[in-house]
């Protein structure tokens, strides 16, 4: 036990870890704040400059960066209504509102908080379930990542808006694009109209950017006259009671976030489409309505993706398989430091462990500290006349967009994706069931072909096994009661209940 408890305090107490962890999530969060800078690219350029360093150093740098960079992206998501991460365009919906309404420092702070509060949760479930949790994600079978992704699908509701008809045609459209390349099975191109460019396919983020970015600021020149408004940072730390009365809704969908961070090829973005469907679906009475500036619309997805970095830990450590891409780096840097990951990394070397899971709770400690601070600075990003801010935009969406993979061709990719969402938007479609559709798309098609391979391509036998397994038929309940949850049968339901 009193090892246990020295490993834990390892980065608390010595000067040099305290230092990187700092310095970490300090680089983290401007790095996520940043559209196509991902945490991922960060992590994978750390190792090779952390080849030669004691392992604990390396891992705490990591650390900080991984928790930062996932807060990180709701700074330009609720400014700018550009989210510097997929995880954070949930944030989005109702952060950007918020900021137009002047509240753009309480949105920061209250988004801050909660996203340490999802952070430190997420910590502890790692630490005291991280054996159970990754057994429970050891179980899940191709049939069961299919119906994750099948209910992802169903999110769709959510995040139309006032019509569900253009949602479904986005999030199929939203499909159609992520399928583009080449197919993962057969290795033939798919979609790609015989051009060799989009053989790679689209790389979602160059989507993500030009719908939200590019087409963000092509649909502001409608607004060019309109005088900025002037933020409220006067009070960015929001008041006792309004973490108080947030708190159960923040508790829940921290455990969605660690849930679905421990299932390995997940991570914040599904975690946080998840729990923002939670809360539209549970919060009866919200601040406002939800996608017009809505608090719990903000609290939800930012719980959840800051939580999911704990879940995507457990199978990382306990299974040597990655929660998500920023795991599968650091995965890389434990083999390079001479070590395997996986169920006997427990055993052998237990200080990793808990070495991480005390890190991770000082990262997000830093993470409140730098996450309340300098925010004055970044709301003025808000109040800056839009025949500025525009071109501004447009040149950060470029050069996010070509850092990706140093390619032009996706530059042009992101303007033109940039210029179909400024028509969508004009129309009064959504950008989050496209979004939702590229992510799942390709996740829907490959887990389906590997469900239908394991049973011979034999139709009745894939209807049976997702009844006959007990966690299927979990998944399968559940998928249907959202649906019965779509119909008219639900207020039906209501009228009976009341009247007994």
């Amino acid at each position: 036990m009193s090892d246990t408890f020295s490993y834990l305090l390892m980065a608390w107490l010595d000067p040099q870890l305290l230092v990187l962890t700092a310095v970490g999530t300090l680089a983290g969060i401007y790095v996520g704040a940043i559209p196509g800078l991902s945490v991922t690219m960060a992590a994978s350029i750390l190792i090779s400059f952390t080849f030669s360093w004691d392992i604990n150093n390396a891992l705490a740098l990591m650390v900080g960066i991984y928790v930062g960079g996932v807060y990180g992206g709701s700074r330009t998501a609720i400014l700018l209504n550009i989210p510097g991460a997929p995880s954070a365009v949930t944030t989005a919906f109702d952060g950007y509102p918020l900021a137009q309404r002047g509240e753009a420092g309480r949105a920061i702070g209250l988004s801050t908080v909660m996203s340490v509060i999802g952070g430190l949760l997420g910590t502890l479930v790692l630490a005291g379930t991280a054996p159970y949790l990754a057994d429970m994600a050891l179980e899940f079978a191709p049939r069961d990542y299919f119906l994750i992704a099948v209910l992802g699908l169903l999110l769709v509701s959510t995040l139309s808006g006032k019509s569900l008809a253009r949602g479904i045609f986005s999030v199929a459209l939203g499909g159609i694009i992520g399928l583009v390349g080449m197919d993962m099975v057969t290795a033939q191109p798919r979609l790609t109209l015989g051009s060799m460019q989009l053989m790679g396919g689209i790389h979602y983020v160059v989507v993500m950017i030009g719908l939200f970015g590019a087409a963000e600021a092509f649909y502001q020149l409608h607004n060019l006259n309109r005088v900025p408004i002037k933020q409220k940072v006067d009070k960015i730390i929001p008041p006792f009671k309004m973490v108080l009365k947030y708190l159960p809704l923040s508790m829940r969908t921290s455990i969605i976030g660690v849930v679905v961070g421990a299932l390995p090829g997940t991570g914040g973005d599904i975690a946080s489409l998840f729990a923002y469907d939670h809360a539209k679906r549970t919060v009866k009475n919200p601040s406002s309505p939800f996608g017009e500036g809505a608090y719990e619309g903000l609290v939800a997805p930012e719980t959840a993706n800051n939580a999911a970095v704990g879940g995507a830990y457990v199978p990382m450590l306990t299974l040597g398989m990655p929660g998500d891409a920023v795991t599968a780096v650091i995965i890389g840097a434990l083999v390079i430091h001479g070590l395997n990951p996986g169920p006997m990394l427990m055993i052998e070397t237990p200080h990793i462990f808990w070495f991480t899971v005390g890190n991770l709770a000082l990262a997000n400690l830093f993470l409140l500290l730098f996450g309340l601070t300098g925010i004055r600075v970044f709301t003025k990003v808000v109040e800056v006349p839009k025949a500025l801010m525009i071109p501004l935009i447009l040149v950060l969406c470029v050069v996010g967009t070509y850092s990706i993979n140093s390619s032009m061709m996706e530059v042009y990719w992101m303007l033109g994706f940039g210029i179909f969402g400024y028509w969508l938007k004009v129309f009064g479609f959504q950008m989050g069931p496209i979004i939702l559709g590229v992510i799942l798309g390709p996740l829907l098609d490959e887990t389906y072909r590997q469900a239908m391979s394991s049973v011979g391509d034999n139709a009745g036998q894939f209807l049976m096994a997702l009844v006959a397994n007990p966690l299927s038929l979990v998944l399968t309940m559940v998928i249907v009661l959202v649906l019965l949850s779509q119909t008219p049968l639900k207020p039906w339901v209501r009228r009976r209940l009341s009247r007994q």
